[in-house]
């Protein structure tokens, strides 16, 4: 399964938020951060945070695919 938080961050570009004021607001770590931006999963908690503070749903922000892992499974 891979993920991407690509819709995340066009999210950010068009409503003008840094993804610093985003993780401030949504009350997640620079660790979290880290991981979605590298498309690695996290946990539910910080995404569901992240929806409230944007005011979006989870379709909004992250998108999964049930394809093979990477690393060719």
């Amino acid at each position: 399964m891979t993920y991407s938080c690509n819709k995340l961050w066009k999210l950010l570009i068009y409503k003008g938020i840094t993804r610093t004021e985003m993780r401030k607001q949504a009350g997640i770590s620079t660790n979290i951060l880290a991981e979605m931006g590298k498309d690695e999963p996290v946990a539910m908690d910080s995404l569901a945070k992240i929806c409230v503070a944007l005011v979006c749903t989870l379709d909004d922000i992250v998108e999964i695919n049930g394809g093979a892992e990477k690393g060719g499974k």
